[in-house]
């Protein structure tokens, strides 16, 4: 029979309370690379159906998938090793200052947010950072005047 002391199990830590969530998860953009851009639109436009919103330089288009946007970005093949291209934007409003909270929280980020386009209807800004293991991520702000 186990002594008393054999019986006892490990103590237990306290963990800390959770940090307060930033974001709120909702995802606004995904962003593929694709060989040929021309080929892919015309099969996410034409096969899949999904509304093209726009082209833009340097070889990128955009699509309307319900709330979130479809990026796909012209660009070579990755290489089975590398982090991946695919590219995940949550929304995150108001940037600079989930930024900074992210930032005291051991987030590293490629650049401040910036500016990245100008819409007729809103500024777009947009911060990166990577996971640990390299994914990229995007912060993006939609900032209506």
């Amino acid at each position: 029979m186990p002594s008393p002391s054999e019986n006892v199990h490990p103590r237990l830590l306290p963990c800390p309370p959770p940090l307060p969530p930033l974001l709120t998860g909702e995802i606004g953009q995904i962003a593929l690379v694709v060989r040929s851009l021309p080929r892919s639109i015309a099969f996410y436009r034409d096969s899949l159906g999904l509304p093209l919103l726009f082209e833009a330089p340097p070889k990128l288009a955009f699509f309307r998938c319900n709330s979130v946007r479809l990026m796909l970005s012209e660009g070579e093949k990755q290489s089975s090793n590398s982090p991946s291209t695919t590219v995940i934007y949550f929304k995150a409003a108001p940037l600079q200052k989930i930024h900074s909270e992210l930032l005291q929280r051991g987030a590293t980020f490629e650049e401040p947010p910036h500016l990245v386009a100008q819409m007729p209807d809103h500024e777009l800004w947009m911060a990166f950072f990577r996971d640990p293991d390299g994914h990229p991520f995007g912060l993006m702000e939609e900032v209506r005047p």
